[in-house]
């Protein structure tokens, strides 16, 4: 059964345009260019309850896979020059597992 991680990071107010930028420019790049893309499920920002947030969400085959790929991405040079920029314009980070239900359809 698929394991589904939701990582959600609280952008200080204001700094939301930064960090899409910081995201655009290095963020992605690195993500797509070590090819861990093939994971994420989608990107997504906020528009009513919490605000100013960014919110990913990664679809993995089981734990071990998702440990993994988190030791493959954090060994990145190019994803941890990323990181370096957008931890500042982030106050919290919330992840969260989820399993798929036993019912209805699933990304």
């Amino acid at each position: 059964m698929a394991l589904y991680e939701m990582r959600t990071y609280q952008v200080y107010v204001g700094q939301m345009g930064e960090a899409v930028k910081v995201y655009k420019e290095f963020g992605w790049p690195a993500i797509e260019a070590g090819g861990f893309d093939a994971k994420l499920v989608g990107y997504f920002t906020s528009d009513t309850g919490g605000l100013h947030q960014l919110i990913h969400l990664w679809k993995f085959d089981d734990d071990a896979d998702r440990r993994d790929f988190w030791a493959r991405l954090f060994a990145d040079d190019d994803f941890m020059n990323f990181a370096g920029k957008i931890r500042p314009l982030v106050s919290t980070q919330n992840v969260q597992l989820l399993n798929e239900a036993p019912w209805g359809p699933h990304p």
